[in-house]
């Protein structure tokens, strides 16, 4: 562009609109060229308060760290102490969120199922019912009780190591995920009963209750149908966390699983991802005060899920009180998805690697969010256990290298003074100080 026009004035600098910018204005064209909105993966992509608006202050003189190579930080979790015979005994606060058979294929849920069994953590079956590729694989393994009741059985919820009833999800709170019509193959279908090649939408909300007092209902059946053993979670998304942790825990739940909007695996509208629900920061502590409230703090245990990626983000999830963390996105990266080495045929998808989120199609060139026969040679779950084994690995020693350098011997002795904000936001939503001051928005006994 030249930089006068005609007359010699010079052209002032075209501006992109705040409003109407360039990823706006794409999904204007995108809807009035189809008339449908958009459907996708992969969590919220807009930028909200998150982990890295924390830091940790660690240990100098009024501290005393430990020292790494000659005193224990210990990483255990028991999760279901509250009315199970057979509490969840995991080796390490990481566990494998629920994705179901369907959205993912056999291969990768037998690669989660060999991970997690390798690390001594847990995974989850989800939407979709139990293969024997992830019992098969998983020594702990939690069967997820959805309201689509897809693939459910008693005789699988027997099988079962715990329980957990998904009342939302962080992408969709109030909404259903989505299965495409490609994506669901003779096995898919003959599992959850489905027409085969038919689109499919999950529930949003279970067939047979309506509130607090039927899920109560609903969790002692499911007791009587496990005799009792197996720990009994409660899954919500990032919505009014208060109170739906209260609500679970007056109905009987042994665990509660809070999932942030940054988290989700499934498809659904674009719109729904970016525009519903909570950030994960803004969640914890309003479930820790519902759960000390109630005086049922580390008896009812909190796992949070939604963005977790790195060893820091577990350390500061629990320093804020939660007793784990549950991963799904940085699962599939750690087994293969989204790998730069796919790259050519992510272009192929008008896509690119690190951006592919069009799992609900089906046409994944990494084999894993998918049912093509062809495409799933791809992968060997066998290598993607031993990477996601990896992976659980480090998480594990960068957190307990914090916790160290705060002074603890267990991850759950990190706690919330140990942290300091970036941000007002994040000092707000996680109740700590912001950076070099003693105070945080909405701090009791302070009147600014």
């Amino acid at each position: 562009m030249k930089d006068h026009d005609s007359h010699g004035i010079p052209h002032t600098t075209p501006r992109q609109s705040a409003t109407f910018s360039q990823d706006a204005n794409s999904d204007i064209r995108r809807a009035a060229a189809t008339g449908i909105y958009d459907i996708r993966g992969g969590g919220a992509k807009r930028k909200v308060p998150s982990f890295d608006d924390l830091l940790f202050l660690g240990a100098s003189i009024s501290r005393y760290p430990l020292e790494g190579y000659r005193e224990k930080c210990e990483t255990s979790v028991t999760l279901g102490t509250r009315f199970a015979k057979n509490p969840m005994e995991l080796d390490i606060p990481i566990t494998i969120a629920g994705m179901s058979f369907g959205a993912l294929s056999g291969p990768a849920k037998e690669a989660l199922g060999r991970g997690a069994n390798a690390a001594g953590t847990s995974t989850t079956t989800g939407d979709g019912g139990m293969t024997p590729e992830e019992r098969g694989h998983s020594s702990k393994l939690v069967y997820q009780y959805l309201p689509s009741r897809y693939g459910m059985n008693p005789d699988d919820l027997r099988k079962a190591d715990a329980i957990e009833i998904v009342v939302g999800q962080g992408a969709k709170p109030g909404g259903g995920g989505m299965l495409l019509g490609q994506k669901i193959s003779d096995r898919v279908a003959e599992m959850r009963n489905l027409p085969k090649g038919i689109d499919q939408r999950s529930s949003c909300r279970h067939p047979d209750w309506t509130g607090p007092d039927d899920l109560e209902i609903k969790i002692l059946e499911l007791r009587e149908i496990t005799g009792w053993k197996v720990p009994i979670y409660v899954k919500v998304a990032g919505a009014r966390p208060y109170f739906d942790t209260t609500l679970a825990v007056k109905a009987g739940a042994d665990v509660v699983v809070l999932d942030g909007m940054q988290g989700g695996t499934a498809a659904t509208q674009d719109v729904f991802i970016e525009h519903v629900g909570q950030p994960t920061l803004a969640c914890i502590r309003p479930a820790v005060k519902a759960l000390q409230d109630l005086g049922m703090h580390r008896e009812v245990q909190l796992v949070i899920s939604g963005g977790i990626r790195s060893g820091a983000d577990v350390a500061k999830a629990m320093a804020l009180g939660a007793d784990a963390v549950a991963i799904g996105t940085a699962a599939l990266i750690a087994l293969g998805d989204n790998d730069p080495k796919w790259e050519d045929e992510y272009n192929k998808l008008g896509t690119t690697a690190g951006a592919y989120d069009d799992w609900h199609e089906g046409l994944d060139p990494a084999g894993i969010t998918t049912q093509d026969p062809e495409l799933m040679k791809r992968f060997d779950p066998v290598e993607g256990g031993r990477r996601l084994r990896n992976y659980l690995k480090v998480l594990t020693l960068e957190a307990q290298t914090i916790a160290r350098a705060c002074g603890k011997n267990h991850m759950h002795n990190l706690e919330p003074e140990d942290l300091v904000a970036l941000t007002m936001e994040a000092a707000a939503m996680a109740q700590v100080p912001l950076a070099g001051t003693d105070w945080y928005p909405g701090k009791p006994g302070t009147s600014y």
